[in-house]
């Protein structure tokens, strides 16, 4: 590996890519301390790749020792952050090119999620070693696939403010006998939403990763959930607060949707899923069942969201992000480009980004909950939700009892959604 020995006109940039999460701060204030240490002029970059691909002029904030010695504890972007993808076309990875090569950019430091990543990939390819870039990965759904399963940036803050949150509608559902259904970010993985429920105690977590196959039938997602509200009712509970991923309806067949009152289509006549509400669409669904097996109950939506992606971050945020930051321009500096910067065993760890890549999709890899491990038993062990057990005697006619059901009638009925 060339290390190139850095000279006073040597610039760093860094910018920030994708929806935020907390830590970003320390991740911007460790690298510019470090590139700053090391002989070098940083520059932080607003609004991710926004302007550099659109060839407009780039906002930019030169960044001293001063303006980031205290950042690391906040929440949010300094730097701000957008969604837009340098490499989308030909025309705009050469022109975010053009741009940094304007700023007099010899290396780049990238914060964000998988599509900030293969951005940055892209450009350190096509840069052809005059950029040397390094992404730092972060994203509040946990679904990066980093060495040891080690957890991504912002994850634990999320985990931890939304586990206060669902306690407080525990407490509230317990104080006032009713269920709240609490639909948590998490589009591809599960893992925030059974982390929150795991950590809160809260009465169950359904997640993608326990459906096989492709699609996923919308009416076992609700007859899960109303299966864990007649077996808590069978045990003399009537309240409860049930954790669903988003990320359910990313396979939920079109149609299915459809069915439920209350969904929009477009002018060709397809249903909007980026609108479908998902909170409202199971809480109706939830409450129709109910009422068909002659059951009252106050069922409640809730998102859990958009709270946690500018937290302030938890102390284990803070010490992880700046080991991301310092890890970053060491690695720059040692002659390195193209790398995802991870940590393996206390150490920094680069990570090449065709060892993350799908080489069917060419995007980066998924990682999603193992419902194998213990992790994930542990969780599932804790909550309440039919089990197949349920669906023999004695439990059988206990439960069915709570409904306007038979037991054999309640056992057809709920088989399907028991796993």
């Amino acid at each position: 590996m060339r290390v190139h020995s850095p000279s006073m006109s040597d610039t760093l940039a860094i910018l920030v890519g994708g929806g935020p999460a907390p830590g970003i701060n320390g991740v911007i204030a460790s690298a510019a301390i470090e590139a700053i240490n090391s002989g070098l002029r940083v520059v932080g970059i607003y609004d991710g790749y926004r302007d550099l691909a659109a060839g407009t002029p780039v906002k930019t904030i030169e960044l001293g020792l001063d303006d980031v010695s205290r950042i690391h504890t906040m929440g949010g972007s300094i730097l701000r952050t957008s969604r837009t993808n340098p490499a989308k076309t030909e025309a705009q990875l050469e022109q975010s090119i053009r741009s940094l090569h304007e700023l007099g950019a010899r290396y780049l430091v990238c914060i964000g999620g998988d599509d900030t990543t293969f951005g940055a990939a892209r450009i350190a390819e096509a840069a052809r070693g005059t950029i040397g870039v390094a992404t730092v990965p972060k994203t509040i759904d946990n679904d990066l696939p980093l060495p040891d399963n080690a957890p991504t940036f912002g994850f634990e803050t999320a985990r931890s403010v939304g586990s206060n949150i669902i306690e407080s509608l525990l407490e509230d559902a317990r104080t006032t006998t009713r269920w709240y259904i609490v639909v948590s970010m998490g589009r591809k993985s599960g893992a925030l939403a059974l982390g929150m429920c795991k950590a809160a105690g809260a009465t169950l977590a359904v997640i993608p990763e326990e459906f096989p196959g492709q699609t996923i039938d919308l009416r076992l997602v609700i007859d899960t959930l109303v299966g864990a509200i007649v077996k808590r009712r069978s045990q003399g509970r009537d309240h409860g607060v049930a954790v669903v991923a988003e990320g359910i309806m990313e396979r939920v067949d079109e149609e299915a949707i459809a069915a439920f009152d209350g969904v929009t289509r477009d002018a060709y006549g397809h249903v909007r899923l980026a609108d479908v509400p998902i909170g409202s669409l199971l809480r109706d669904g939830v409450r129709s069942r109910l009422h068909e097996l002659g059951i009252e109950a106050t069922v409640l939506s809730k998102d859990i969201g958009y709270e946690l992606r500018c937290a302030k971050p938890v102390a284990f945020d803070v010490d992880y992000t700046r080991t991301l930051g310092y890890g970053a321009v060491r690695y720059l500096l040692g002659g390195g480009s193209g790398a995802l910067i991870a940590l393996s065993g206390g150490r920094v760890h680069p990570v090449k980004l065709e060892e993350l890549t799908d080489p069917a999709t060419g995007r980066i890899r998924t990682r999603q909950v193992d419902v194998q491990a213990e992790a994930y038993t542990v969780a599932r062990d804790y909550m309440v939700r039919l089990e197949p057990a349920d669906l023999e005697e004695p439990s059988l006619s206990r439960v069915a009892a709570c409904t306007n059901l038979s037991p054999q009638a309640f056992r057809d009925a709920f088989v399907s959604s028991v796993r």
